[in-house]
């Protein structure tokens, strides 16, 4: 992982179902300072539609995302 996508907070949301890990990470990135990135890491199939609409709506921004075998890893940039 290059530095550039270094997490300044990563969140456990395996295992919660739509809208939790979207109102979690929401929470969760009101505490950050701008340009940090936060990595939501979750087994919601819904999460692939649910976090780019959030990020699109909020500012903020979506740089990667990382499919594993059970779950998804989304690393989101606070811009605003």
């Amino acid at each position: 992982m290059s530095d550039a996508l270094k997490p300044d907070v990563t969140m456990d949301l395996k295992g919660l179902a739509c809208p939790l890990p979207v109102i979690k990470v929401n929470q969760q990135i009101k505490k950050m300072q701008v340009g940090q990135i936060l990595v939501a890491e979750t087994t919601d199939p819904g999460a692939h539609a649910d976090f780019p609409a959030w990020a699109k709506s909020t500012g903020n921004e979506i740089v990667n995302t990382e499919k594993k075998e059970t779950s998804t890893m989304f690393y989101i940039k606070k811009l605003k």
